[in-house]
């Protein structure tokens, strides 16, 4: 009986070595299949196949870079913030709430002339009082009255949403800003929706 069970276990624990060994497809071919997935684009949209060098080094270091790559890429990134030359960060909240719950922009069937949304709350938490909301980044609500409204965590967030991988080198969060995704003025009115005062956001 010890034996069996002695067996058992070897042949468990070889199973799961075995299983733990992932092997990852080539990365030409991947590229190649995902291509022809997408059989019916709008025109321009073959660009979207053509990573940069960030996501390149993201893409080979599965998003976990030795630091040597992840410095290179912050400072890159960094390279690309434009903050407002007006100096100010904080538009209007009531805008930058409606496009964190837009979903538009950038997808197929979207017209030409479709003003983007920034989608925010399809990774985060953001209303207090919002019960759909997805988790993949963390909460923000409370987000400018536990920062107790500073000027400076307002220039920190609009650097953030803007290009967020000049923060986190490998960071899941678009480059909204760096992209060109969202405007300066889009930015600033998200920025507006998590700081100001007014905001259900900060509203407990």
């Amino acid at each position: 009986m010890k034996k069996f069970v002695i067996a058992s276990l070897v042949t468990l624990i070889a199973g799961a070595a075995s299983a733990q060994e992932v092997k990852h497809p080539d990365p030409a071919g991947l590229d190649e299949v995902i291509k022809s997935s997408f059989s019916k684009m709008p025109k321009g949209w073959e660009s979207r196949f053509v990573q940069d060098e960030t996501q390149h080094i993201c893409s080979v270091y599965h998003d976990n870079p030795p630091s040597a790559e992840m410095d290179k890429i912050q400072k890159a990134e960094t390279a690309k913030i434009k903050l407002p030359a007006d100096g100010k960060v904080i538009g209007d909240w009531k805008a930058g709430e409606k496009i964190a719950y837009s979903g538009k922009g950038g997808r197929i069937k979207d017209k030409p002339g479709t003003v983007n949304g920034g989608n925010c709350y399809a990774c985060h938490q953001i209303d207090p009082k919002e019960i759909t909301y997805g988790t993949l980044g963390p909460s923000l609500a409370g987000y400018g009255r536990i920062r107790n409204y500073s000027a400076e965590d307002a220039k920190t967030a609009f650097t953030k949403i803007y290009d967020s991988k000049a923060t986190v080198a490998c960071s899941a969060m678009p480059r909204f800003g760096a992209s060109g995704f969202l405007s300066e003025q889009q930015i600033k009115d998200v920025v507006a929706y998590l700081f100001d005062p007014a905001s259900p956001v900060n509203k407990k």
